[in-house]
């Protein structure tokens, strides 16, 4: 009986072996695990990057064809930036171009989001170095999505070009403006399965603290910042002569464009002193 029973223990281990061998990636192993980087169309590059650039946010390295300057990136932390794309052609609309969330296994993102039914490009090296895809939903135009590889400009950027007085560390929202806030909504809330936490406001699947918001088009971008204190950050903001609107339990600025930077006190740190 003892026998027995031990052949059936290592029959049944075996066969759960071979079946985690074989098994597909689940979701929550396949989604997105943070913010990587929000793109932004500015009017004036030089200025742009001088208003970042104050608030301590070093550029890592940018991008040229002829000898222009195609898109600068300003470094947030190690995993995430804020690129500048500057307005090349009259008429080119200002503002939000697209948000790109970070994976750490993209080629299981993108088999996860064609198993739903959703139509993602192949899985490509850029520019940069890093393996990425994008796709398109209602309202929301180019949704980006990448995995840093070794060797890559982002990755060769470790541990350097982190400011250090910069106003904040962490890109923890991102609210965006859509034409279709109900089409945007539902595509985040459906096939990349963003868990909602309120009205047309999601959290990403593998790190809740981040969250994405959908506005109406006439808003402008808005990029939720976690600062150690507010207080502190206000006697800062002051100091560099920039403009600060105080709101409930954040503070507000605005680049030269007009897109909104929310400061919010880190979650550790609201039951601290500033």
């Amino acid at each position: 009986m003892k026998g027995r029973f031990s052949i059936v223990v290592m029959t049944l281990t075996l066969a759960a072996a071979i079946a985690c061998a074989q098994r597909t990636p689940s979701d929550s192993e396949a989604a997105p695990s943070g913010i990587a980087h929000v793109a932004v169309r500015v009017s004036n590059l030089k200025s742009s990057r001088a208003f970042y650039e104050k608030l301590g946010f070093e550029e890592a390295f940018a991008l040229d064809q002829g000898g222009s300057p195609t898109e600068a990136f300003l470094k947030v932390n190690d995993t995430q930036f804020i690129e500048l794309y500057p307005q090349r052609q009259t008429g080119e609309a200002l503002g939000f171009l697209h948000v790109c969330y970070l994976s750490h296994d993209i080629k299981a993102l993108n088999e996860a989001y064609r198993a739903r039914g959703l139509s993602p490009t192949a899985v490509s090296k850029g520019g940069a170095g890093n393996m990425l895809f994008s796709m398109s939903g209602p309202g929301l135009g180019n949704i980006e999505f990448t995995q840093y590889m070794p060797g890559s400009r982002h990755s060769s950027d470790v541990g350097q070009h982190l400011g250090e007085h910069r106003i904040s560390t962490r890109i923890v929202g991102i609210a965006f403006p859509s034409n279709d806030p109900k089409g945007a909504a539902g595509f985040y809330g459906g096939g990349m399965a963003f868990v909602r936490r309120g009205h047309n406001e999601f959290s990403i699947p593998f790190d809740p603290a981040d969250a994405v918001e959908v506005l109406p088009a006439i808003e402008p971008l808005r990029l939720t910042m976690e600062v150690p204190g507010l207080k502190q950050a206000a006697r800062d903001l002051h100091d560099l002569g920039i403009p600060v609107k105080h709101q409930h339990n954040a503070l507000l600025i605005y680049d030269p464009d007009g897109n909104c930077i929310e400061l919010k006190q880190a979650a550790a740190q609201q039951t601290q002193p500033n």
